[in-house]
C-alpha cells in the first residue's frame, strides 16, 4: 500500500476534474458550515490524505459491521447544489462534464443538446431529460454505513462530491430506477461493467470512510475475484 498524489486509476467514467485545486475548493465551500474545529481522522486517514492500493487491498480496509437504516430520510442530504455559485448546481454541473458530445448551456444552466454514455447497460443518451444523476454509493447505503451520524453539511457535501468523477455519474433513467438504494448484494450493472463497478463502490466507500456489512463484503468478493487486481487510488474525503 502507498500513499502519493492523487489519480483515478484505471477506471474508465469519462468525466474528469480539470484541476484538484478546484476540486477541493467546491468541496471545502460544501463542507464549510460546520464546526470550526476538524474532525478527527478516521481509521483510513484525514481527509485530503491519498491512499493508493490494489483493489484486494482496497476490499480489506474496509470495516465490516452491521448497517441500520433507523431514522433515514433522503432530505437529510441536501442535494443539487450551487456549491461554487456559478449558476449550475450539481445535476447540471455532472451532465456537462460528461457528455462526450459537447452539450449546450442555456439560461438558468438548462442543458440541451449532447450525447452521453451510461456504463450501467452499456446505452447511449441523446436526451438530457432521460437521464438520471446517480450516487454511486446511494444517499440510503450512505446513510446505513456511517453517514448517519455526521453533520448536515457533511452529508450535503457527500451528496454533492464533485471531488472524485467515480462517485456521481450520469445514467438511463430505466437503471437508475432499477438500481434505486441497492447495494451490489443485490443488484449490479451489465456483465461488462461489473469489475469497474465493484472497484469504483470500493473507491468511494473507502473516500468517504463508510462500512460495510456482512453481505455486501460476501459479493463485493465475489465479483472481485474475477477482476485484474489493478491499484485504486482515493483521496480522503473525510
Amino acid at each position: 500500500m502507498t500513499f502519493d498524489h492523487v489519480g483515478v486509476g484505471t477506471m474508465y467514467f469519462s468525466r474528469t476534474i480539470t484541476t484538484t485545486a478546484a476540486a477541493a475548493t467546491i468541496l471545502a465551500a460544501l463542507i464549510a458550515p460546520a464546526a470550526a474545529q476538524a474532525p478527527a481522522p478516521g481509521s483510513l486517514g484525514a481527509p485530503g490524505d491519498v491512499l493508493t492500493m490494489p483493489l484486494q487491498d482496497a476490499l480489506q480496509v474496509l470495516i465490516i459491521q452491521d448497517e441500520s437504516r433507523a431514522g433515514y430520510d433522503r432530505s437529510k442530504f441536501r442535494h443539487w447544489v450551487d456549491a461554487d455559485k456559478d449558476g449550475c448546481d450539481t445535476r447540471s454541473e455532472v451532465l456537462l462534464e460528461e457528455a462526450f458530445l459537447p452539450a449546450r448551456q442555456g439560461p438558468k444552466c438548462t442543458v440541451s443538446g449532447g450525447e452521453w454514455y451510461s456504463s450501467y447497460d452499456n446505452t447511449y443518451v441523446g436526451d438530457a431529460k432521460k437521464l438520471d444523476i446517480d450516487h454511486l454509493v446511494p444517499l440510503a447505503e450512505a446513510w446505513d454505513s456511517g453517514a448517519s451520524t455526521w453533520t448536515a453539511a457533511q452529508r450535503q457535501a457527500y451528496a454533492n462530491d464533485l471531488g472524485d468523477p467515480r462517485a456521481l455519474l450520469a445514467v438511463s433513467a430505466a437503471t437508475y430506477r432499477s438500481k434505486a438504494d441497492q447495494d451490489p448484494t443485490t443488484w449490479m450493472p451489465t456483465e461488462a461493467a461489473h469489475c469497474t463497478y465493484v472497484a469504483n463502490w470500493t473507491a468511494i466507500k473507502m473516500r468517504w470512510q463508510l462500512t460495510i456489512d456482512p453481505a455486501e463484503a460476501n459479493a463485493l468478493a465475489q465479483t472481485a475475484v474475477t477482476c485484474a487486481n489493478a491499484p485504486v487510488k482515493v483521496t480522503l474525503a473525510r
